[in-house]
């Protein structure tokens, strides 16, 4: 899907490390669940100060997901 591709062009363009970068896809009925793994260095990157990077792709991902008219779901995983 799109929407993954999405998810890891921006992870890699936020990390020092994008060969570790993987998005794995769960699609569910009404909910799409996109799990993003970054090495553990990198893992703040992602997240930001106060979250507000983590914040600022689920927007994107909301605004995504309204006109694909399924809820997207991004979980950040160690």
């Amino acid at each position: 899907m799109i929407i993954k591709q999405l998810v890891e062009d921006i992870a890699k363009a936020l990390v020092d490390r994008p060969d570790k970068v993987q998005v794995r896809e769960i699609e569910g009925e009404q909910t799409t669940v996109l799990e993003l793994r970054v090495a553990s260095e990198d893992l703040g990157k992602v997240i930001g100060k106060q979250g507000k990077t983590a914040r600022a792709i689920r927007t994107i991902l909301g605004g995504a997901g309204v006109k694909l008219r399924k809820r997207l779901v991004l979980e950040i995983l160690e």
